[in-house]
């Protein structure tokens, strides 16, 4: 209708003849499928709160037998659909009491989940704002730290990355052959990055 307004068209000539001549319609619906109420998969927001924490752990589930198969952008929508199912449920509680709380603990370990597909398909900005969310929440998450530090190693961001590493270690020591493995990764990418800076610049001076 704004199209109509403002350029006398309906953006379709067909569409605009029918404005000019009107004449009946006949729609052909095909049927494809009958399913039963309980056979389809209804979004979130269709779903009372019950249900929406009962599909919580099955989502979960199901993101992290997708992630093992290495189908992170499909594990990725489970998880994010588990966490709107959890979100909608806590907006319904008075924050920081315990059952928000306890929700708010579920969402984490989903996003973190979500954050590791992220990793997996190139998209660090984003695991970084993510991670930061979390830490800023609640600083004594470990894995935000981790995951918010590898997403900075593919973005270069050394100092940023080295902070963090550190701050795994503070929070777990356990972690440190895992964060050595780490460190010497980011390293060899900032090494890599140097050399490419020099080559690039090179000519320009």
């Amino acid at each position: 209708m704004a199209n109509m307004f403002a350029h006398h068209s309906l953006g379709y000539e067909d569409l605009d003849q029918l404005q000019k001549e009107p004449r009946p319609l006949y729609f052909v619906l095909e049927l494809l499928k009958v399913e039963q109420p309980s056979e389809y998969d209804r979004e979130s927001w269709a779903m009372s709160d019950e249900e929406r924490l009962k599909a919580v752990p099955l989502l979960h589930g199901q993101g992290n037998k997708l992630f093992k198969q290495g189908r992170y952008q499909d594990a990725s929508n489970k998880y994010k659909e588990a966490i709107i199912c959890i979100k909608n449920n806590q907006t319904k509680e008075k924050a920081w009491d315990a059952p928000w709380m306890k929700l708010e603990k579920m969402a984490h370990t989903l996003t973190l989940n979500y954050c590791q597909c992220l990793l997996r398909t190139e998209e660090y900005y984003e695991v970084i704002e993510h991670t930061t969310d979390i830490i800023n929440q609640h600083p004594g998450v470990m894995k935000a730290y981790y995951l918010r530090a590898k997403a900075h190693v593919e973005v270069w961001n050394e100092a940023e990355a080295h902070a963090d590493f550190q701050k795994v270690l503070d929070l777990d020591p356990g972690m440190r052959k895992a964060v050595r493995k780490e460190v010497q990764v980011l390293n060899m990418r900032m090494e890599e990055k140097r050399e490419e800076d020099r080559i690039k610049y090179k000519g320009m001076f």
